[in-house]
């Protein structure tokens, strides 16, 4: 028995060794402006689990970066990302480059690359998984401000990301910078290739335009990407909003399961695109060559399901407000408000339900101001929506829940708490009740 729990006895004294040593493996490292010509060899040295810390400032890189290539934290030190700014000077060709998957990169302003502010990417040996990106601000990329995208072989991939909380946007002369560098209007804010399952919301994205030529998407996500869920996002003064394909056939990622039964050319597969308020309010962009061009884009895009957007403009889009294209587009599109038409094209296919085309501006509160909630007298979209199965559409941008007649567009009438209210029918004015806990 001695011998025996003297055993145990050593056993625990050796756990208690290794415990405190795999705990301090993981180190914070901090960085301050004075240091920043040593980001990349710094970043270079981490290990994998360590954080490094920005204290606040602006790090002018002068032609450096971070190249990330294991599962690293990247922040600011107070967590306000306003007061640490990563900028490139249209030196640096891409702020962050994540190579690795388990990357966090969080509370942090990034500007003026010259190329992607975050570029995540799969390398010939690793997929890039599970990056979060949060409450970051991303100012005049020179291209993309996130491009996403596999390896060149196609065997490795960039799967199950978020993109939340975050500002991405472009200036005036941020726009100039854009022409300059490429010639043409190669912008947007996020762009991924054959990626899967990553989750988009909460964000505000705005200005992606060109006085000349047509400018890519707010957030597209194409060639052969899925599962992707793009929700509560606030798209303002952007020539396109949300995209999901592009095109009609190409080399895009092919899937073992075999989904949509199979079929080739499929751009994107599946995916929810819901309770987005998508606004050109800008006179600049509306009198641009391309003008507005759409809110919501769908080109073969198998299964997807587009619920509860609002999209407005000032003027007629370009295209549409929203639209569906090519063979192997086949969706659904429910209780969709929207400022002008929507539209089939090229023998695309849609499930269509209580969507309210052409809405007058003043169902809405203050377009001018960016505000697309309902507004008291709103009676074309109030309880006008159709009910939709348990689990695809359960509350609205400011995350109120919807009640059994649901409102059209991104936004469900409820009281000021959050909890929404029974409407009369027919509902003419917007219901305000202060419930009191």
């Amino acid at each position: 028995m001695k011998t025996l729990f003297g055993k145990i006895l050593i056993a625990v004294w050796s756990l208690s060794l290794i415990l405190p040593m795999t705990a301090s493996a993981q180190t914070t490292i901090r960085l301050d402006p004075s240091k920043v010509g040593n980001l990349r060899s710094t970043v270079s040295a981490a290990k994998a689990g360590d954080t490094i810390l920005f204290a606040d400032g602006t790090y002018n890189l002068n032609g450096d970066n971070l190249w990330i290539d294991k599962a690293l934290t990247i922040r600011s030190e107070s967590g306000d990302r306003e007061k640490v700014i990563l900028d490139g000077g249209y030196v640096t060709a891409e702020t962050i480059q994540i190579a690795a998957s388990g990357v966090t990169v969080s509370d942090i302003t990034l500007k003026r690359a010259k190329y992607h502010l975050i570029h995540v990417m799969a390398t010939s040996t690793s997929d890039a998984n599970n990056t979060v990106i949060k409450n970051v601000h991303l100012i005049d990329p020179g291209q993309q401000a996130v491009k996403i995208n596999q390896n060149s072989a196609k065997t490795r991939f960039t799967d199950n990301g978020t993109i939340s909380g975050s500002r991405i946007e472009m200036t005036e002369a941020g726009r100039k910078k854009v022409i300059e560098i490429n010639g043409s209007c190669y912008t947007g804010g996020v762009d991924a290739h054959q990626s899967r399952g990553w989750k988009i919301y909460d964000n505000e994205i705005e200005g992606f335009w060109c006085s000349q030529g047509l400018a890519e998407f707010g957030i597209h996500f194409w060639t052969g990407s899925r599962d992707t869920l793009v929700e509560r996002n606030k798209l303002i003064d952007n020539a396109r909003g949300i995209g999901f394909g592009m095109g009609q056939s190409g080399t895009w990622r092919i899937y073992s399961d075999n989904p949509c039964g199979g079929v080739a050319n499929v751009g994107h597969y599946d995916g929810i695109i819901r309770n987005n308020f998508i606004l050109q309010k800008s006179e600049a962009l509306r009198n641009s060559q391309t003008h507005f061009d759409t809110g919501i884009s769908l080109e073969q895009a198998c299964g997807t399901k587009v619920l509860h957007n609002t999209i407005v403009s000032t003027a007629k889009p370009n295209l549409s407000s929203s639209e569906w294209r090519f063979a192997n587009t086949n969706v659904q599109i429910a209780n969709n408000a929207v400022s002008y038409n929507m539209m089939a094209r090229d023998g695309g296919k849609a499930e269509l339900s209580s969507n309210l085309e052409n809405a007058a501006i003043d169902l809405f509160l203050n377009p001018a101001g960016g505000d697309l909630h309902l507004s008291e007298s709103a009676e074309g979209a109030i309880d006008k929506g159709s009910a939709l199965s348990a689990g695809l559409c359960d509350e609205d941008i400011d995350g109120d829940a919807r009640d059994a007649t649901p409102d059209i567009g991104a936004d469900e009438v409820s009281d000021d708490g959050g909890t929404v209210v029974s409407k009369p029918a027919p509902a003419k004015f917007r219901i305000k009740e202060i419930i009191k806990q």
